[in-house]
């Protein structure tokens, strides 16, 4: 189901179109992590184990939101990575909470898209996404905004070593809304066929001071993408997209 963001309710399951996102950072109690501080520490022992690389840091979840005229606004809260990730594993336990982040759907001038590859080191491992992030300290604004658009790009910066101006970043958000989750997705062109990119992509990566990303992908159609490890809401989103060219 897709259709233009609405007043009220978000609704698992659908593909909005956002004019933009006004998230903001406010104190919330969330009753999961603390009622079940013993078992996250049991599930971020297990599986952070033999990954020295994986970091409990703190994170900013969803825990409201709402659709009026086309903004989405939504309030998000501080908690451990650990938390996040037993809560998410678990099947997202308890009262409605999103992990809502930005991603960069990076497509190049011969209309294919570019993804990474999550290393063996990382939480994700083998998984193919668009560059993103959960949303933490570093996006926090002064005044308790979320710079989710400036995430986009810092993002892509941080995993594949592309700068700012090589890219041109489009306006307005796609969101696709799912239980536990919420992609804010953004349009972001590279002028250079998809191989080039790709290869200029390998190379700054090296570069890098971590590695997050194994490989870069290219996704030519929405068959591409059943070749990969991927999780549904991108074959969603890429479904709509290749539907709508």
């Amino acid at each position: 189901m897709t259709g233009q963001g609405r007043r009220g309710g978000v609704e698992n399951g659908t593909i909005v179109r956002l004019a933009r996102v006004d998230a903001r950072v406010e104190p919330h109690d969330w009753a999961y992590a603390r009622e079940n501080a013993a078992g996250i520490a049991a599930h971020w022992a297990k599986i952070s184990a033999g990954k020295p690389a994986m970091f409990n840091g703190r994170v900013m979840l969803q825990h409201r939101a709402a659709i009026r005229g086309g903004v989405f606004e939504a309030g998000y809260f501080e908690t451990d990575y650990a938390a996040f990730m037993a809560w998410r594993d678990a099947g997202h336990p308890g009262p409605a909470i999103r992990n809502g982040f930005a991603m960069a759907a990076l497509r190049a001038n011969d209309g294919a898209f570019l993804c990474g590859r999550m290393g063996a080191h990382t939480a994700n491992a083998g998984k193919v996404y668009f560059a993103a992030g959960t949303p933490d300290r570093e996006d926090q604004r002064p005044d308790g905004t979320l710079d989710l658009a400036g995430s986009v790009t810092r993002e892509l910066a941080e995993e594949t070593g592309l700068r700012a101006g090589e890219l041109a970043v489009g306006a307005g958000w796609t969101a696709v809304i799912e239980e536990g989750r919420i992609a804010f997705m953004r349009e972001v062109g590279i002028d250079l066929p998809a191989d080039e990119a790709r290869a200029l992509m390998l190379a700054r990566m090296k570069t890098l001071p971590e590695e997050e990303l194994s490989d870069i992908v290219i996704l030519r159609d929405l068959a591409a993408t059943q070749e990969h490890d991927m999780p549904p809401f991108m074959r969603r989103y890429l479904a709509h997209i290749f539907g709508d060219d």
